[in-house]
C-alpha cells in the first residue's frame, strides 16, 4: 500500500502562505512517490476538549464531542502514516483550530492505545515576523507525546509572509520546506521498510 501524508492546513485562509508552505513540502514527498494532501482545518468551528474522559471510556478512536467535525480530522490522522500540521503564528502560538485539533486528538490518540504512535509528524509555519519558534514547540510536543517520530530540516520550518502568496518571495523558507519533504519522505520509507 502506498504511503500517505496528510497535511492540516490550520489557517483560516484556505489559499493563504500556510497552504503555500505545506504544498512545497508535499511536492517533495510526492517526488519521492508518497501521497499526500491538504485538508482544510482553519476557519472550521471547533471545539476544545472538554476533558471528560469518555474517550478513554469508549476506546472507539472517537471524541464525545459531535457537532463539529474534529471526528473526521481524528480519523484522518489515525489512518495516515505522516501528518503535517500547518498553522498561521498569532500572538506566537498556533491557530485556535490547530490548538483544539491538538487536544482533542491527543487525548483520543493517548486514551486508544497510543493510536499515533511510531507515525511520522512535521509542523509547518507561516509567520509576518517573530514568534514562530513558540508555535513550531507547541505542535512538536504534541508530536513528542503522542510518540510520533520528526523529522528535521536545515532550519526550523517556517515561511515569512504577511499577505497571501508572500511565502513564496522567502527563498530560505522554501528551501527549508523542500528539505523537510525530502527527509520526511526518507524517514517515511526507512520506517516502512
Amino acid at each position: 500500500m502506498p504511503l500517505t501524508v496528510v497535511a492540516f492546513n490550520g489557517s483560516p485562509r484556505p489559499k493563504g502562505n500556510t497552504y503555500r508552505s505545506l504544498s512545497i513540502v508535499l511536492e517533495e514527498l510526492a517526488s519521492q512517490g508518497i501521497g499526500g494532501e491538504i485538508v482544510q482545518l482553519g476557519g472550521k468551528k471547533l471545539a476544545g476538549c472538554k476533558s471528560c474522559y469518555r474517550c478513554g471510556k469508549n476506546k472507539d478512536k472517537k471524541c464525545v464531542q459531535t457537532d463539529d467535525d474534529m471526528n473526521y480530522f481524528i480519523e484522518r490522522a489515525s489512518k495516515a502514516d505522516g501528518i503535517l500540521i500547518g498553522s498561521p503564528v498569532y500572538f506566537s502560538n498556533v491557530s485556535s483550530e490547530v490548538k483544539a485539533f491538538i487536544d482533542r486528538c491527543g487525548f483520543v490518540a493517548k486514551a486508544n492505545d497510543g493510536m499515533l504512535q511510531g507515525k511520522v509528524g512535521a509542523a509547518v509555519l507561516s509567520v509576518r515576523r517573530a514568534g514562530a519558534t513558540f508555535a513550531y514547540s507547541a505542535i512538536n510536543f504534541f508530536f513528542g507525546i503522542s510518540e510520533m517520530v520528526i523529522p528535521c530540516s536545515s532550519y526550523w520550518n517556517l515561511g515569512i509572509g504577511l499577505n497571501p502568496g508572500d511565502v513564496l518571495q522567502d527563498e530560505e523558507g522554501i528551501a527549508t520546506f523542500k528539505t523537510l519533504g525530502n527527509n520526511m519522505g526518507a524517514l517515511l520509507k526507512q520506517l516502512h521498510k
